[in-house]
């Protein structure tokens, strides 16, 4: 039960889920890493939304760092609207920039610098990552309103989900990991 007194950090490192309900068209279908959360607001960025017009080569040369490595291709997500053109790394809590990289829960990490970029291009970054370009930002109190009006679902993180190279199914897959078929989210209400 969602309760509007207790919401410090209540859901940060947790995956939202968007159900039927979900009004903004940018939203459909996605899979959100809650960031952050407090009294303040949240910050998510949203993991199964490649972008079709960047890959990371994309961002290394328009930064103008150089590689040392040939690597295979790695996407760029639609992190969500707000400050799109900013980059940030969700990434595996092998890696760290001090006094940059924020602690989300546990094995997740977040990291908005040219740094991380650096050392990725070049085989020093973290195990796992993710590049997106923007976030997902809500107001004091508009998370939780629109986990009241059924507009997400609320899960917890899995590495696989999060950095699996294959975004197509993830929000298909997440919704299986709570033993939630695609089918019946048409009738849903409720919190799971």
């Amino acid at each position: 039960m969602i309760k509007r007194g207790n919401i410090q950090s209540a859901y940060q490192g947790k995956l939202l889920l968007a159900t039927p309900k979900m009004a903004d068209f940018r939203f459909e279908r996605s899979v959100i890493l809650i960031c952050s959360h407090s009294s303040n607001g949240a910050m998510g960025i949203i993991v199964n939304k490649p972008t079709l017009d960047w890959k990371f080569e994309d961002i290394l040369k328009q930064l103008k760092i150089n590689t040392k490595l040939s690597r295979p291709s790695q996407d760029v997500f639609f992190g969500g609207p707000v400050e799109y053109g900013r980059g940030f790394i969700v990434h595996s809590d092998d890696y760290e920039v001090p006094e940059v990289t924020v602690h989300i829960k546990e094995n997740y990490r977040l990291t908005a610098n040219a740094d991380i970029l650096c050392d990725m291009a070049n085989g020093k970054g973290p195990k796992s990552s993710l590049l997106a370009l923007g976030y997902a930002g809500w107001a004091p109190g508009q998370l939780e309103d629109e986990l009241l009006s059924d507009s997400w679902l609320m899960c917890d993180p899995d590495s696989n989900l999060i950095f699996s190279e294959n975004s197509e199914n993830k929000w298909s897959a997440a919704l299986s990991k709570m033993g939630v078929s695609p089918s019946h989210l048409a009738t849903f209400s409720g919190q799971a």
